[in-house]
């Protein structure tokens, strides 16, 4: 038996091993989902061994499964690299870049630095993705993402990492609250209070729920929104208190009746790292994505 694959397929197993599932797997690949549960079965038949761990709530790679994904991954950036090489030659042939971050690179740091990249290099693709700190470094280190941002309060193990930006979170509160006026606050003190936070999975929520779970305390939300400056505008009308990055907070205090007041907490101050498996072998446009958002604006 012949155990060669296309790179379709090598492409269609990295989608399924990221998502964890072959459905979802399949979507990226735009492929339909027996097609995909097909041509996955043929490389274990080929290899004859599992690759996959198939359960109710997704699937597991096996040793040979992970593997080949290590594998995949080196042929994805190996062609990453052609392409970048050849992109002079190759009309239409773009390079693709996986970005992954935590919510306050995504929401107050990337947007400017990443449009200025895209205009400047028109033949760039980003996905871009919000996680937590640690599950940026775990998929970095995996070779899921080319590229991550984290705080550096989060262990990056054998990555490199650069600085990015200095990010403050800060408490945000109604002038008419009885804690307005104070010049620093603790997490804790806001225990008790109605949150107005970030719809979604968000990894700022998350962030904030587990320092709230270490006090003993649940974080009680009245209401969710999808953008900072709705929640300053919640927070303003008294609905509750809520805690996000600096420079959102003070864009909103400008032109509304809410106060932002730093944190006494130590991980409130954060620094924010960019994070790679190294340079070398490294895509052109993934090292000039990587000096842009060096760049301080």
């Amino acid at each position: 038996m012949s155990n060669r694959f296309e790179l379709s397929d090598l492409r269609l197993f990295l989608y399924v091993v990221e998502s964890g599932s072959i459905t979802a797997g399949a979507t990226r690949a735009h492929m339909a989902l027996a097609s995909a549960s097909a041509r996955i079965r043929n490389m274990e038949d080929a290899l004859g061994t599992p690759l996959l761990e198939r359960g109710r709530r997704g699937v597991q790679t096996t040793d040979a499964g992970r593997a080949l994904a290590h594998h995949a991954r080196m042929m994805a950036q190996q062609m990453e690299q052609l392409r970048d090489e050849l992109g002079q030659y190759a009309q239409g042939l773009k390079g693709h870049i996986r970005l992954l971050c935590n919510t306050s690179a995504m929401t107050e740091f990337l947007p400017e630095v990443l449009a200025r990249f895209l205009a400047r290099h028109p033949h760039t693709d980003i996905e871009l993705e919000e996680k937590l700190s640690y599950e940026v470094v775990q998929a970095v280190v995996d070779g899921v993402a080319d590229v991550g941002i984290i705080a550096d309060s989060t262990d990056s193990g054998p990555l490199q990492t650069y600085p990015f930006r200095q990010d403050h979170l800060v408490a945000v509160l109604s002038k008419k609250h009885p804690l307005a006026r104070r010049k620093s606050l603790a997490f804790s003190e806001l225990l008790g209070e109605d949150f107005v936070g970030l719809s979604g999975d968000s990894a700022l929520q998350q962030h904030l729920s587990g320092h709230a779970t270490r006090a003993g305390r649940r974080l009680q939300y009245r209401v969710r929104l999808r953008s900072f400056d709705g929640i300053c505008r919640m927070v303003e009308h008294q609905v509750g208190v809520a805690v996000i990055p600096e420079t959102a907070a003070l864009a909103s205090a400008g032109h509304m009746d809410i106060r932002a007041i730093p944190l006494s907490d130590g991980w409130s101050r954060r620094q924010l790292l960019i994070c790679v498996r190294g340079l070398e072998g490294m895509p052109g446009h993934t090292r000039e994505l990587i000096q842009a958002l060096q760049r301080h604006p």
